[in-house]
């Protein structure tokens, strides 16, 4: 029986019908200098020299972050020390070392749009405003506003011109240059939306050693920010409306903390105020859970 050609059998395909080393040949035979060549390898430093940046961004990132960590557990302190003026004076030598690391950000986006290198940043910058916010508030008791958190980024240098010898009116002439970084509303909001858990953590301990006035006000301040927070809603970004439910928990345990001193703090002794509080918090985070 005989078969049709292409029934029952591999059809010969057309590129079988050339010889196998051609397409190799072919490669091997492509002009580099061409013009499509010239634009390929273009685009391909192009986009080599934009991702080294993005990690060096990264790791600037972090190091901001550990930073402004260490400085946050450096204000914690002030509770418990007497010295409070030292603490102040050396957390403001951390930030100003923070902000140097923050300088080098500036100047790897100069020239560039940020918001293309912004996810590599946005946690470094997060945390800044974090632990600027708190030491303004142990300062002042109030809160720093975005515009005066920029104002602190801005960033200057004189560089002094070349001598030559043509004669100049002024040898020592130098040249301004300044260039920033902008804190956008989004890292700024986040930054104090986890400011409030500092302003728990402080509540507790001011409680612990006998501190009674810092937790009403703590309260009134919480109140405030939520109260502003609440007008964002659902409405802002989605990592604004989640931090929104940890600044609820945050509130109702310094309200509580308040509560307890209000009504039971003659009854409880100050020594065990703390644990007392720490205990109605794990309580109030097994209930949120379970809601």
């Amino acid at each position: 029986m005989s078969s049709k050609e292409g029934s029952g059998g591999f059809r010969k395909r057309k590129h079988d019908n050339f010889p196998h080393g051609q397409r190799k040949d072919e490669k091997n035979n492509v002009n580099s200098s061409s013009s499509l060549m010239v634009s390929f390898k273009s685009f391909q430093l192009e986009l080599d020299t934009r991702h080294d940046k993005y990690e060096r961004l990264v790791k600037l990132s972090r190091d901001i972050t550990i930073e402004s960590k260490r400085t946050i557990f450096l204000l914690h302190r002030i509770t418990s020390d007497p010295n409070g003026e030292e603490i102040l004076n050396e957390s403001e030598a951390k930030l100003e070392a923070v902000r140097q690391k923050i300088k080098q950000v500036a100047q790897e986006l100069i020239g560039e749009d940020m918001y293309q290198f912004h996810r590599a940043i946005s946690p470094g910058l997060q945390e800044y405003v974090e632990a600027v916010s708190f030491q303004y508030f142990i300062k002042t008791r109030s809160l720093i506003s975005v515009k005066e958190i920029n104002k602190q980024l801005i960033f200057t240098m004189e560089d002094e011109e070349e001598e030559t010898n043509m004669p100049s009116s002024n040898p020592h002439d130098k040249q301004l240059y300044t260039w920033s970084l902008k804190v956008t509303p989004v890292d700024y909001l986040l930054g104090v939306a986890d400011l409030t858990g500092e302003l728990m953590r402080m509540c507790i301990n001011s409680v612990g050693n006998g501190d009674i006035d810092t937790p009403f006000e703590l309260s009134q301040f919480l109140r405030q920010i939520y109260d502003g927070f609440s007008y964002i809603g659902n409405t802002g970004p989605y990592e604004v409306s989640k931090k929104l439910y940890t600044l609820k928990q945050s509130l109702a345990k310094v309200e509580n903390a308040c509560y307890t001193l209000k009504v039971r703090g003659s009854e409880i002794p100050k020594h065990m105020l703390a644990d007392v509080f720490s205990t109605k918090a794990e309580m109030i985070d097994r209930e949120e859970g379970l809601s």
